[in-house]
């Protein structure tokens, strides 16, 4: 999970959903350096997926949230933008056999 921010607007919602993933999936939180830097850092351990939350995931007084994050594969460097509420059920069916 990769808030593309330390603001507590991004981390707050970040955390909350590293905490509902992490009952069912490895989990790793990252909120250290620029958002290029913390890809790479993911793609050098193996991570297969990164989430990052961005300022339009939560919204501001002029821009409504779209409740949506941003996905990119490791693999690919593919990238989809998806509800929050639908993450978990996005991984379960990429990471099945």
């Amino acid at each position: 999970i990769l808030p593309l921010s330390k603001k507590e607007v991004l981390s707050g919602p970040a955390m909350e959903l590293y905490n509902e993933l992490s009952k069912e999936f490895m989990v790793d939180y990252d909120e250290t350096g620029s958002i290029g830097k913390r890809y790479r850092r993911q793609d050098e351990i193996g991570t297969p997926f990164c989430i990052t939350l961005d300022f339009e995931t939560v919204g501001d007084e002029n821009t409504p949230a779209d409740h949506c994050v941003t996905i990119r594969e490791r693999d690919t460097m593919n990238q989809v933008r998806i509800p929050i509420d639908q993450v978990k059920s996005y991984l379960e069916e990429k990471i099945k056999f």
